[in-house]
């Protein structure tokens, strides 16, 4: 299924015969501006490039469910995702979280009440294997926390089926062992309104009556509910959590309800006008129905204001549609012109300039963010992942367009730049690595709550966006001393982190290869010398898991603790490709036949419109929960890879 090495190809040059014998002249140069033109013709006019971002088929689930919850049924829309779903379905009947794997209990459970919401007789013969492989996992009741609280809003499970999720711990005071700011920013956006829900047990109002009891082993009321003990301090939770539901009664009245009204103050204020809470769809559904549960009528401004929120991540064709957890228009922006800067700079200057001057107006500033609780007198110039976040700046996304800024050489960026970086700077954990979005958020102990079975709770630092914070750093510092300190710090964590095969853990995309090629572009800017251990042991790393047809890939299941997918998956990807030639060639290796043989991949898999066409998801929301396709990846990493190998043949 794998090999360890790749199979020796012929050197490519600028012209290369092809296999009729014929010159294919200036191959690579066709290539990159077949690459160059399709992605130029993406762009917005408004100056940015945003891609379907596409995660699996829960979200479109609770899109439907969310309809039902609110009897509030777009028929036509509703079929559109039903046909969706059921294109998605694996052979075995389940519905995985990512293409190509395992069935996930939680997603099945949910598509298969969605698809019977949407009228799909539950014998026909794809709901018939559907249910027979929840069945066979354990029911319904096995499923993860959310999907039991969505089961209990539509009354299919008791309350007592899910934890004691109560308002009352928006009143704990900030040195409580669980405090909202001690979890990350998406758990917090999407727990807040999720509190009202569970406390004051919201109900759908299923205009249909549509129930799934027949997904239960045995009826929900007499069910043995899964809260899986996984250790001492997770069943100390488990005692916590039943002495709570003893204790409820005892909460006054007014406590109560000042808790409530904290948590629709706390989620309000961060409702996010028409990019919604956070931005992400969990966290914009729950605020919605939030809002509409504690009273306020349908017209109001929040509420309204909120759904269109929700309805902006649509994605609607001919046949199918979907809903997308989040947009992506800054993430895209920021690697989409640094393709194109090496690919043409001079070509593609006028694109830029307005990308540029797009993501110039997007640049957070002096705005209320939650990353002030841990540092309050930093000041702002952060960017978020979104339209519009200002709660959240991310620092991956700021790292990665200051980066990009600084590279195009273009007028009237240096304000911008030096005002990221210095946020960027300032936002280092203890450990010399960076979270996503906040400082230390290492409570790893929250874990083990009952809430959490997701296990992603947190946001700690991870190599790769420290990585991105070095080569900004390194690339703005120039030996000016300013950010020495933190760079030398962020590269020590980066070295600690490196793993015994030389690779590193991808956190925000699939995976080791992902990380590996993060650090190696970012050391690259640095003062580390390709001759340093890192280099020699990640390129080695890299070399060792190419596929025989040239290029790379690596499978999600390398999340899942399965070593034979470190680096490896049964077939290569232009995205996964890519980043590993541009890893080897930061590293040096410009000119191995290991690159050779990436880049002539890359050349026959190219499509005619200029694109790869990759169909795998590239990266995980949260690894082992949750992934996510960008459907920009095989638009931009393979003509960066291609355009990076061109110019370092030119020298």
């Amino acid at each position: 299924m794998f090999t360890e090495a790749p199979v020796e190809t012929s050197s490519l040059n600028i012209s290369t015969p092809s296999s009729s014998g014929r010159n294919k002249p200036d191959a690579l140069n066709i290539a990159i501006e077949r690459a160059q033109s399709k992605l130029l013709s993406l762009q917005n006019p408004k100056g940015y490039w945003v891609f379907e971002l596409e995660a699996d088929c829960t979200i479109p689930a609770e899109y439907i469910m969310m309809m039902h919850y609110l009897d509030d049924i777009n028929v036509e829309l509703q079929a559109k995702m039903a046909v969706y779903m059921r294109k998605r379905q694996s052979d075995n009947g389940s519905y995985p979280l990512f293409t190509g794997g395992p069935g996930d209990i939680s997603c099945s459970v949910k598509v298969y009440y969605a698809l019977k919401m949407a009228g799909d007789d539950i014998y026909a013969p794809h709901m018939t294997r559907l249910r027979d492989w929840i069945l066979g996992q354990g029911g319904a009741a096995r499923a993860n926390v959310f999907t039991r609280i969505a089961l209990a809003i539509f009354e299919q499970l008791p309350w007592r089926g899910v934890p004691y999720i109560p308002a009352e711990i928006m009143l704990f005071p900030s040195w409580f062992p669980f405090h909202l700011d001690k979890v990350s920013y998406w758990s917090r956006t999407v727990m807040a309104p999720l509190f009202i829900l569970c406390s004051l047990q919201a109900r759908a109002a299923n205009p249909h009556k549509v129930g799934v009891l027949e997904l239960f082993v045995v009826h929900p009321d007499l069910e043995n509910h899964y809260f899986p003990e996984r250790t001492l301090l997770n069943k100390i939770f488990l005692g916590l959590d039943k002495l709570g539901r003893i204790t409820r009664p005892l909460i006054p009245k007014r406590m109560h309800e000042r808790a409530i009204q904290k948590a629709l103050d706390w989620f309000t204020e961060r409702l996010n006008g028409e990019d919604g809470l956070g931005g992400i769809f969990p966290a914009m559904v729950n605020a919605y129905e939030a809002m509409l549960l504690v009273g306020y009528p349908k017209d109001h401004p929040h509420v309204v204001t909120a759904r269109k929120a929700i309805d902006k991540l649509l994605v609607i064709h001919a046949d199918e549609a979907y809903c997308q957890p989040c947009l992506s228009p800054v993430w895209d922006t920021a690697l989409a012109a640094l393709a194109l800067q090496e690919a043409d700079k001079q070509q593609a200057a006028p694109s830029l300039t307005k990308a540029y001057q797009w993501l110039k107006s997007v640049q957070l500033s002096d705005e209320p963010g939650d990353w002030r609780i841990r540092r309050p007198n930093l000041a702002g110039g952060g960017w978020a992942f979104q339209f519009a976040n200002p709660h959240y700046p991310d620092v991956d996304d700021t790292a990665i367009v200051g980066f990009a800024m600084a590279e195009s050489g273009l007028p009237d960026l240096d304000e911008s730049i030096h005002r990221a970086t210095h946020w960027i700077a300032g936002m280092q954990s203890q450990n010399g690595g960076y979270g996503a979005f906040d400082v230390d958020n290492t409570y790893y102990y929250l874990n083990e709550i009952p809430f959490a079975d997701h296990g992603a709770l947190l946001d700690p630092p991870t190599v790769d966006v420290s990585a991105r914070c070095a080569m900004l750093m390194a690339r703005v510092d120039k030996g000016r001393g300013e950010y020495l300190s933190s760079l030398e710090r962020t590269i020590e964590y980066i070295r600690s982190e490196q793993e015994a095969d030389g690779s590193w853990f991808g956190r925000w995309g699939t995976n080791y290869i992902y990380g590996t090629w993060s650090v190696l572009l970012g050391l690259e800017q640095t003062g580390v010398p390709q001759s340093d251990p890192m280099f020699v042991r990640a390129a080695a790393w890299l070399k060792s898991v190419q596929r025989e047809d040239g290029g790379w890939g690596e499978d999600n299941l390398s999340y899942h603790d399965d070593q034979q997918y470190r680096g490896r998956y049964h077939f290569s990807t232009a995205f996964q490709t890519a980043w590993a030639i541009l890893g080897l060639i930061a590293a040096g290796e410009a000119y191995s036949p290991e690159v050779k043989a990436g880049i002539d991949f890359l050349l026959r898999s190219q499509s005619s419109d200029g694109v790869w066409n990759d169909k795998c998801f590239t990266a995980p929301g949260f690894p082992r929960v949750f992934y996510l396709k960008y459907h920009g990846y095989d638009k931009f990493f393979p003509l960066w890879a291609l355009a990076r190998y061109r110019n370092e043949l030119k020298k």
